[in-house]
């Protein structure tokens, strides 16, 4: 909206700034992290109100956890409001891709409350059926991937290597659809201790706040061998949004968590952060700086399998972190130790726009 007003006017005086990407992305920063702390006891005060009894614990997890009863869950919804402001207000309001990527993360969002107020309501940990909530995050991330590569093409580009792309044609909208739901559900499985899948998705943020900015830089784009996708650099706006409005939610999120994220803002995370690689085509890069994410994913996949083929479990519990737990390591070990990886894996993703 102020780049709007700015170009209307002519990017008078001290509004000239406005015209530059970076100062936008840093002022997203700033306003989704002021508004997230200034609406966080707000909203925390809420939803403890509206939920009585909050999150529903897992009886069967670790025993540690049933000190948590009584912690209102739906704190996504602090975040995506911080965060929406924030982008409205520092973003080129003509730009498709934000806007495509705004309708996954809403929508996501959208099913996450829906599975978050179904568990609440009923105080159980069921929620929607999984194959209901899979349906509408595919039919919610094929239309924004539909519409996001009418504008930038069906190429699948590797990296490591200087535009080099393959062509999937058709099939790329459902690569891409699936790239997004799929990065959706892991940072979904990731928020299982406080503080855990928070600080992962701001890294992976600001890593593609980097990656978008020069994805949509002509200039840098041709240097480092990169696909060019004009119109990507507001994404960056996006990125800082989400970094924002993330650590304003870490502020009370920290261990011990005054309120959890829920499907709500997991969900919707995860599923702007598949939409922003499928818009700069750097999605094989998101499972680098994803990896964290991707690993709990595969470890419940992995857990699943094995136990139906043999009545054995690879893991002490799945996802992995838990597995951790019940090998002696306190909750706020793991966390950290995993946010530490997650910051390894983004420097080792961002190596990839220099390594070709």
């Amino acid at each position: 909206m102020l780049y709007l007003i700015a170009e209307t006017l002519g990017f008078p005086g001290v509004l000239n700034l406005v015209r530059y990407l970076s100062f936008r992305s840093g002022g997203a920063v700033a306003t989704a992290l002021l508004l997230g702390l200034i609406i966080g006891p707000w909203f925390i005060g809420w939803l403890r109100v509206r939920q009585g009894k909050g999150q529903p614990i897992r009886t069967d997890g670790p025993q540690t956890h049933l000190a948590k009863v009584g912690t209102p869950t739906m704190g996504g919804l602090m975040i995506l409001t911080s965060m929406t402001l924030s982008i409205l207000l520092w973003m080129d309001l003509r730009n498709p891709f934000v806007w495509a990527c705004l309708f996954v993360t809403l929508g996501f969002a959208a099913i996450g409350f829906l599975d978050d107020y179904d568990k609440v309501r009923k105080a159980s940990t069921a929620g929607v059926p999984g194959r209901i909530r899979l349906l509408l995050e595919f039919v919610i991330a094929g239309i924004a991937s539909w519409l996001i590569i009418r504008e930038t093409g069906t190429q699948l580009y590797v990296p490591f290597f200087s535009n080099v792309a393959i062509d999937l044609g058709p099939f790329y909208v459902v690569f891409a659809a699936f790239t997004i739901v799929a990065f959706g559900n892991a940072v979904n499985l990731t928020d299982g201790l406080d503080g855990l899948a928070t600080m992962p998705v701001i890294i992976a943020s600001v890593a593609f706040m980097v990656i978008a900015y020069l994805a949509g830089n002509a200039k840098f784009a041709a240097y480092l061998g990169i696909p060019y996708v004009a119109g990507a650099g507001d994404l960056a706006i996006l990125c800082g949004a989400i970094a924002g409005a993330g650590l304003a939610f870490l502020w009370f999120n920290a261990p011990p968590a005054a309120v959890f994220m829920g499907d709500t803002g997991s969900l919707a995370l995860g599923g702007a952060l598949g939409a922003i690689a499928v818009t700069a085509h750097h999605e094989i890069v998101l499972g680098i700086i994803g990896g964290l994410f991707v690993v709990e994913a595969l470890s419940v996949i992995i857990q699943v399998f094995f136990y139906k083929r043999t009545g054995k479990r690879v893991f002490k519990m799945a996802p992995i972190h838990h597995h951790f737990e019940q090998l002696g390591w306190a909750e706020a070990t793991v966390v950290i130790r995993f946010w530490i990886v997650a910051l390894v894996l983004a420097l080792a993703g961002l190596s990839t726009l220099k390594l070709r």
